[in-house]
């Protein structure tokens, strides 16, 4: 995966854009199109208090409230660190949007306020098929798109 070409794009594509749900819509895209193992990938926001609902993404449907107490997007909206899971039966509490979802990764978004804004979730329906160098290199692109958001 090709995340210095990823993050240049994104950063041509979202210069100077500081709304968030236009910001979410194009990076769920370009992620979704450039990984070739995500099979869903988008946003959960946060929508009041412990409270997480979907928001713009690219493959099936998902679920649309997740409360911050469930879920590996529930846990890393909690506890504000990125949840690589190999295989999602093995994690406490997951919950199945999709049957097909093998092995999942969960970042935190924030802004430059340090203000939560969601999570960023891909879903792969093979196992383990995310790693400490994706979270890193897509946390970087989230935190560089993200900083100005409001």
């Amino acid at each position: 995966m090709d995340y210095q070409h990823l993050a240049k794009q994104i950063d041509a594509l979202c210069h100077g854009e500081k709304d968030t749900i236009a910001l979410m819509a194009t990076v769920a895209c370009e992620v979704h199109a450039a990984h070739p193992l995500a099979n869903w990938t988008g946003f959960y926001r946060v929508t009041g208090p412990e409270m997480l609902k979907i928001g713009p993404y690219q493959g099936g449907h998902g679920c649309l409230v997740i409360p911050f107490s469930r879920g590996v997007c529930g846990a890393a909206a909690r506890t504000g660190q990125p949840q690589i899971v190999p295989d999602v039966e093995a994690f406490p509490g997951h919950i199945a949007c999709s049957s097909s979802t093998k092995s999942e990764l969960v970042l935190p978004v924030w802004n430059g306020a340090g203000v939560l804004l969601g999570v960023f979730d891909l879903d792969s329906d093979t196992p383990a098929a995310f790693d400490d160098a994706d979270a890193k290199a897509l946390g970087a692109i989230l935190a560089d798109t993200f900083r100005e958001a409001v």
